[in-house]
């Protein structure tokens, strides 16, 4: 396994790239290779990703989205497009680069020597760890977990972590082939959609996922999150219960 293909969704990010983040990522490794998806952002986020782009052009690429659709659905039109060139494993990424790219980089460490589908960063604040968080969005992401586990009937501590890397399998694929019904919270959606399968293919077990405390993270101002969008993405796992509902349906009448 040598390939990996990660995905950075961006909105309006024009003033938080930082382009020796993202070149530290290439240079450290030649086998992976990133897909910028501009989600019809307004500000200079287009220009910023092309002079990105232009810097290690063999390993770099940019998705352009007419409009905006979110960022769940950037992720899954960005994931569908790295397929494409036929990576061994993929991903997606926050493109304000909270997870630093160093812990990017182990966590590609850990996919490859580890026999699983999944690997999820996890926020951990433990002692010899460097996790700043935001008192309320530590606490109302605890709240949010607790609730995703439950959805999920999965013990996971931190669905949320913009940092994801998963095995490009025939499961992976077909659980990116509908968009998402949930806006927010489309991270729980596409675990669960994997731990459902389809009438043609079987489920991922639990065993193949696991979580990585992280080393370092760091809560870069100007994120989008706020209450009201907490709230949303709460109310939104009901949702994301029924779809996945009717997919266990389908696949038990298949």
């Amino acid at each position: 396994m040598n390939r990996l293909t990660i995905v950075v969704p961006c909105y309006n990010e024009g003033r938080r790239l930082d382009a020796g983040g993202f070149t530290e990522i290439t240079a450290a490794s030649p086998d992976i290779s990133l897909l910028f998806v501009n989600d019809g952002s307004s500000d200079d986020t287009e220009e910023r990703l092309r002079e990105i782009e232009r810097m290690r052009p063999s390993q770099i690429g940019v998705l352009s989205l007419s409009k905006n659709v979110g960022k769940g659905e950037a992720v899954r039109r960005g994931m569908l497009s790295a397929f494409d060139d036929g990576p061994d494993a993929v991903g997606y990424y926050d493109a304000d680069l909270s997870t630093p790219p160093s812990e990017l980089l182990r966590m590609w460490d850990v996919l490859r020597e580890r026999d699983i589908a999944v690997l999820l960063a996890a926020r951990v604040g433990l002692l010899g760890t460097t996790i700043e968080r935001h008192a309320f969005r530590h606490f109302s992401g605890r709240i949010f977990a607790t609730f995703a586990s439950m959805t999920l009937n999965l013990r996971v501590y931190d669905t949320q972590c913009g940092a994801k890397l998963f095995m490009a399998s025939p499961a992976l694929r077909a659980a990116l082939e509908d968009p998402f019904v949930s806006r927010w919270a489309f991270d729980v959606e596409l675990l669960g959609r994997l731990l459902t399968g389809t009438e043609h293919i079987a489920p991922l077990r639990e065993e193949e996922l696991q979580e990585i405390p992280l080393q370092a993270w760091v809560d870069v101002p100007g994120s989008k999150l706020h209450i009201g969008s907490m709230v949303k993405t709460t109310s939104e796992l009901l949702l994301i219960a029924g779809d996945l509902a009717r997919r266990a349906r389908r696949r038990k009448r298949a």
